[in-house]
């Protein structure tokens, strides 16, 4: 049986499983989750009540979380494009970056977000001026962390690292700009929205940008 991906091309950690794909050319077929597809979402919940995507479908085995999908199909699915390198050292690196931008940029990111939907108990403007509080500091460590020159995260090879940046900085820049004086942040961040994986990712989800909670600005 051929890969198969649960998901929504606008979230962010789906977003991340697909430019994995993407990199290597790894054959697999994206079954949306939403209103349209109700036996999508019901194959989803059956295998993963906790209502988290993306979910990962190989034969008879789902994987879940995404940093985890992403490592399962480099030892099962491997590809040219190696996102996690071989050494151990240099993996703790990659893996520490991932975890960086996961919970210090998208999760800084998602404050905002979940305050304006009522997810959370505080006011709107409130959360956003929390997501900027937070961010203002990622972005400033981050700015330290590139100004060696390097091209991504981790080094010059693109990583895990650089997926979990992918996302993260496109929609953080939404809700907070990045600011002038973070010119490496920024350049970094164009970068990722050249890499062909992820461009293609930001594409096939521009249909639902009506839909981000704060406004999507009319750029990228």
């Amino acid at each position: 049986m051929s890969l198969a991906l649960y998901g929504h091309p606008f979230s962010s950690y789906t977003q991340k499983a697909l430019i994995a794909l993407y990199e290597n050319d790894t054959p697999f077929e994206l079954r949306e989750i939403g209103p349209d597809t109700p036996d999508n979402a019901a194959e989803w919940l059956r295998r993963w009540p906790l209502a988290k995507f993306p979910m990962l479908l190989d034969g008879d085995r789902h994987v879940v979380e995404t940093s985890i999908i992403v490592e399962y199909l480099q030892l099962r699915h491997p590809g040219p494009v190696r996102l996690i390198p071989d050494d151990p050292m240099a993996a703790l690196d990659v893996r520490f970056l991932d975890r960086f931008f996961d919970i210090h940029v998208m999760d800084a990111m998602q404050v905002a977000v979940s305050s304006k939907l009522g997810q959370i108990p505080m006011k709107s403007e409130d959360g956003l001026a929390l997501a900027a509080q937070r961010l203002d500091r990622a972005y400033a460590w981050l700015e330290d962390h590139l100004a060696d020159g390097r091209a991504w995260a981790a080094g010059e090879a693109y990583t895990l690292a650089d997926l979990a940046a992918s996302s993260s900085l496109f929609y953080a820049d939404w809700v907070h700009r990045i600011p002038e004086a973070c010119p490496n942040v920024r350049a970094y961040r164009a970068r990722l929205l050249a890499r062909p994986s992820f461009a293609r990712c930001v594409d096939e989800a521009r249909y639902f940008r009506p839909y981000f909670p704060l406004g999507a600005p009319n750029r990228d």
